[in-house]
């Protein structure tokens, strides 16, 4: 038997063994990716309880929620394409081993540096996972249409993990120490790590030239920095401030060198060619505009029925729920969406169903209607999901399978990006809105009126103290203000989505479903062993 034969018979072989176990591949990356959401939301409702224990400043407070996502977006290119070098699978596995240990550190942290520590090695592991898992999905389903349907279902998990953090929080603090909420991962990454070993294929891209190392750092440094500055807006820090100015200015110079850099090379890190494609820019644009719409939106409406409708945190979860039930049935339904109506369409009304959601949202006001809010997040999530889904299959479509662990990372740093500069912007919109009607406030003096346009929990603070007549028309200010901020920061929201709805018109018409570049792709598939074995004929 010639070698090409062999080689044939070889490769007919592990796509058998990949047509056994795609599926199995896909439940085991949808674990990863379960624990990586979770874990980016699971310590929200711990904080106080933190707090209390390990008595942190304001700063180290702040770096023990921030540093995990801070982290994580600025690894994500660095191990997105060291995977494509490596091996994606031999990635994801470190990540699942560094994941698991620094649970442990985190649960048992007896100061807050510890726990920043902790943290930020989490979001190491986690930059390891998440473009690992989009990377060997594209690998494992290379039929467009089996692609599509893997995705969704990717996609509803994430929804899933995203909102199943905090009530899992929630459950483990009244049972359990705040530990506890790092120490549920150990065992699910002790299954992970031998599983993974055994049922996930290895794949990597190819390998031509050296790995731009310098490149790879220059990423990392620069995306960390202007994440950081973002964050720093986010968080209602000064825009002049040399500590949100400094990070922005010196992350978007490194970013910029690393663009140049990487347009000169003969073999680089992240194939900026891929952009000339109208889908895959197209693509990464609209993940970034769904994004900065919606989080900081989720944030707003999130105070809004706490603050303005005084429901419980419990209750506020409860009735955001709905968003991430219609989140999940876009997702498992995308993929027959998408065959029907195409990438154009499909982005184009998820925008404008979304926008329409949010519009509608501008109903609320001070008292509780609980039709228009259920109405309303079912569209959001439905709306949402379905463009953020058509999004990313479009763009890891369009992108070579040997440059898919670069592209999957730099979907997920559009996503974190999207997040980050959407509650910085959405964020500064609320303020403007909020802050002139506490201006003058009958009974309540210019120094205690400054402190109350701060923030709504501020105001509540500052008018249970005053008491009397006073208190309750700082209050009543308040919350009007802060129904008449959600409203313009809808109207913003709105807007955007309209402005995805239009870019969307660049996408393809129709769902392609012939595959192009993946023979430059080595895959490593699980197959019985005697058929690895070649059979020499005399």
């Amino acid at each position: 038997m010639s070698g090409t034969t062999t080689a044939a018979v070889r490769q007919r072989c592990r796509a058998a063994g990949a047509s056994a176990n795609r599926w199995v591949v896909l439940v085991v990356l949808c674990v990863s990716l379960l624990l990586v959401a979770v874990d980016a939301t699971v310590l929200h409702v711990a904080v106080p309880a933190v707090t209390e224990d390990l008595r942190p400043g304001a700063i180290s407070l702040l770096w023990i929620v921030d540093v995990y996502p801070l982290v994580c977006a600025s690894l994500l290119i660095l191990f997105g394409t060291l995977g494509d070098r490596v091996g994606r699978r031999r990635v994801l596995l470190c990540g699942y081993a560094l994941f698991g240990v620094a649970s442990a550190v985190a649960a048992f942290a007896q100061s807050a540096e510890t726990l920043i520590l902790a943290r930020a090695l989490l979001g190491v592991g986690g930059a390891m996972i998440m473009p690992a898992t989009l990377s060997i999905l594209r690998q494992v389903f290379p039929d467009r249409r089996e692609r599509a349907l893997a995705i969704g279902v990717w996609s509803a998990v994430a929804a899933v993990g995203a909102a199943a953090g905090p009530l899992l929080g929630g459950f483990l603090l009244e049972h359990f120490w705040w530990g506890s909420v790092f120490l549920v991962n150990i065992p699910l990454m002790l299954v992970s790590l031998p599983v993974g070993r055994i049922l996930l294929p290895e794949s990597r891209g190819a390998h031509d030239g050296p790995w731009d190392v310098a490149g790879a750092l220059m990423a990392a440094a620069g995306l960390f920095g202007v994440v950081l500055g973002v964050k720093r807006l986010g968080g209602g820090g000064p825009v002049a401030s040399p500590l949100t100015l400094l990070p922005l200015l010196a992350g978007a110079a490194l970013l910029f060198f690393f663009v140049r850099r990487q347009g000169r090379r003969p073999h680089p890190l992240v194939d900026l060619r891929m952009f000339r494609r109208p889908a895959f820019s197209t693509s990464v644009g609209c993940i970034v505009l769904a994004m900065l719409a919606l989080v900081g939106l989720e944030l707003i409406a999130a105070q809004y029925l706490q603050l303005v409708l005084g429901l419980s945190p419990l209750a506020t979860g409860l009735r955001l729920l709905p968003l991430t039930i219609a989140a999940m049935a876009a997702g498992l339904a995308g993929a027959r969406m998408l065959r029907r109506f195409g990438p154009r369409r499909m982005v184009c009304a998820g925008f404008c169903l979304t926008a329409a959601a949010v519009l509608m949202l501008t109903g609320m006001g001070g008292t509780d209607n609980e039709t228009l809010l259920l109405s309303g997040f079912v569209l959001l999530g439905f709306g949402l999901e379905t463009t953020l889904f058509a999004a990313y299959e479009s763009m890891l479509s369009e992108c070579p399978a040997d440059r898919a662990g670069g592209a999957a990372a730099i979907g997920e740093t559009s996503y974190q990006l999207g997040a980050g500069i959407g509650i910085a912007l959405l964020g500064s919109v609320m303020n403007a809105a909020y802050a002139p009607g506490l201006a003058s406030v009958p009974g309540v003096s210019a120094r205690d009126s400054g402190a109350a346009a701060h923030s709504l929990g501020e105001a509540d603070d500052i008018a249970g103290r005053l008491g009397g007549a006073a208190g309750a028309a700082l209050r009543h200010a308040a919350r009007d203000s802060f129904v008449h901020g959600l409203h313009m920061t809808l109207l913003v929201s709105a807007g955007l989505l309209l402005l995805g709805a239009v870019m969307a018109l660049r996408l393809p018409r129709i769902m392609q479903c012939g595959e192009s570049g993946d023979e430059a792709t080595e895959v490593e598939l699980p197959a019985p062993r005697e058929a690895e074995k070649p059979k020499v004929s005399a």
